[in-house]
């Protein structure tokens, strides 16, 4: 009987390492949201629910062809990411702005998995040596995400020319839901709000590097509290309750007066829609992005992630690998018993 439990817990171990560690589940448990996968943006998940399974690469529908391979080498794409086209459509269907063209949709992102915990980190790389993203900083493109419903992945932007760069988070989107983990689109177009919101504010702060990470921080940090205030039952901030939580999270980060009253009102409205919004249920959501606000503080330019928060395939690979040999030879120990 010993020999057999040892047979059976090895089994265990050895599925467990198959499958990266991952449970079988896909639900959250401390998560009173929806945690079915779709394929439609209305009806998916509220907050990612499961770690992304593999790395994509998601080329704006406006890329030149012969472009590609160069974005490509700037995004550090392998072999082995799973290629797709983000179009005006896909545009339109995530965020909810009609007239979009696939023309004007020049960025392009990958994703790759990050280690749990990680949250969402972004970097923006150069093109031929040039930072073609103008306005959207890493920090802004992290909490918006976020926001969306997004947890552990690496995003890396870049464009082949001039961009705003505020379509790069359809691809972002859009591999998601490739790999069944549609967001709901009340949560991204809500998200984007607070990008379109906060950008006035980077830009007439754009000599202070430390400007984008610090209002990002204080924006998810208000965000958290919303998010815990509507699911301790109590009634919705006011516009006027939002803008005196941000002042003081502003005040904390030691950047509120160099945030003027209507920029703070328009960031009030936006996270106002955030707080309606069903990624506001999530108590994942408030970990999640309560995580990302804490990086935020002190994250300057636009490199956020390291090789370290990449999910180590490698390293997975090595233990599986390991504990099969383990499996092998208990095996060939009892059959020398048998035999014996």
């Amino acid at each position: 009987m010993k020999f057999t439990r040892l047979i059976l817990g090895l089994s265990t171990v050895l599925l467990t390492v198959g499958l990266g560690g991952q449970t079988l589940s896909h639900a959250d448990t401390t998560d009173n949201t929806t945690t079915s996968s779709s394929t439609s943006a209305n009806s998916g998940s509220t907050v990612q629910t499961k770690a992304l399974s593999k790395a994509y690469v998601v080329y704006g529908a406006g890329l030149a062809s012969e472009d590609k391979d160069t974005v490509a080498s700037a995004l550090g794409v392998k072999s082995n990411y799973t290629a797709l086209t983000a179009t005006g459509s896909d545009y339109a269907t995530y965020l909810n702005a009609a007239g979009t063209t696939d023309a004007s949709m020049i960025s392009s992102v990958a994703l790759a998995p990050a280690d749990p915990g990680t949250g969402v980190k972004v970097n923006i790389a150069k093109y031929n040596g040039s930072n073609n993203i103008t306005e959207v900083t890493s920090q802004q493109y992290a909490m918006v995400a976020t926001m969306a419903g997004v947890k552990d992945v690496i995003i890396t932007v870049t464009a082949d020319k001039s961009v705003s760069g505020e379509s790069a988070l359809t691809g972002v989107y859009k591999a998601l839901a490739a790999d069944r983990l549609t967001l709901n689109s009340q949560n991204t177009q809500a998200a984007n709000g607070v990008l379109d919101a906060t950008q006035p504010a980077i830009d007439s702060n754009s000599s202070d590097k430390k400007y984008p990470g610090k209002l990002m921080s204080a924006v998810g940090s208000v965000s958290s509290d919303l998010a815990k205030q509507r699911q301790n039952g109590n009634e919705l901030a006011t516009k006027a309750d939002i803008e005196e939580m941000l002042q003081k999270a502003l005040a904390k980060q030691g950047i509120a007066n160099q945030t003027s009253s209507t920029q703070i009102t328009n960031i009030a409205i936006a996270l106002s829609q955030v707080q309606k919004a069903p990624v506001s249920t999530s108590k994942t959501y408030i970990k999640n992005v309560t995580n990302v606000a804490d990086n935020l503080a002190n994250s300057i330019g636009n490199k956020m992630a390291s090789v370290k928060d990449f999910a180590n395939s490698a390293d997975a690979k090595q233990a599986e690998n390991f504990i099969v040999q383990i499996w092998h030879n208990v095996v060939n120990f009892f059959k020398g018993l048998i035999g014996g």
